[in-house]
């Protein structure tokens, strides 16, 4: 099996950076519009961009915690659908994965 500790650690750290990043995009999308028009039009794209960011983050902590759950559960690296191991390549380039590379195939 995986070395628990290191993911653990590795979702751990994700975590805050995204904490962090989801503080900066709401910080970004409080400050006041530009009294200028052509510059309004500009900052409600940027903003529309943020709060897409935003979402895909949310989405991604969302993964994390379920990992952490799933490691205080015993149950981290193995798949949520057949419960067959995650490989470890998989683990290492998505962390969370709740599924092995033939159940997120089908």
């Amino acid at each position: 099996m995986q070395d628990i500790a290191h993911y653990k650690d590795t979702l751990t750290a994700r975590k805050r950076e995204l904490y962090r990043r989801l503080k900066k995009i709401e910080t970004d999308l409080d400050a006041p519009m530009n009294a200028d028009s052509a510059e309004r039009a500009t900052e409600r794209e940027n903003d529309e961009v943020l709060e897409q960011l935003g979402t895909v983050g949310l989405g991604e902590l969302e993964a994390i915690e379920a990992a952490l759950d799933r490691i205080a559960a015993g149950t981290f690296g193995a798949c949520a659908k057949c419960g067959e191991p995650i490989s470890p390549e998989r683990l290492r380039a998505v962390p969370h994965a709740a599924l092995c590379e033939d159940c997120i195939a089908h």
